[in-house]
């Protein structure tokens, strides 16, 4: 297929920009059906917002950051972080400690 350059307009900024036609065969290459909506700086800085890695080990912002809980594993006394409050009187296990009761349940 023959590409040709087209000029689109960036739904963020409204400036115009090019897709070339390298740029048409290289997204076409990767499956993609629909051109960009943005401009190359305004692809950047979204791009920029959305790395970074939170507590999933992702690079996606989507997910919020997760507040982790400081306790002291009810099973062999090992300093760990959970992901929820622990309530009183209700045992908190590291995960190595987990895995072990989990299974024997």
């Amino acid at each position: 297929m023959s590409y040709q350059d087209k000029t689109i307009q960036c739904s963020d900024c409204g400036t115009s920009f090019t897709f070339s036609a390298d740029e048409q065969e290289q997204f076409a290459s990767r499956g993609y059906t629909n051109e960009p909506k943005r401009c190359p700086t305004c692809r950047q800085a979204r791009k920029a917002t959305r790395t970074g890695s939170n507590s999933y080990g992702n690079s996606s912002s989507y997910a919020p950051r997760r507040e982790m809980f400081s306790v002291k594993c009810s099973e062999c006394g090992k300093d760990t972080q959970v992901p929820f409050e622990p309530r009183e009187g209700r045992p908190v296990y590291c995960s190595d400690c987990y895995r072990k009761v989990r299974v024997s349940r």
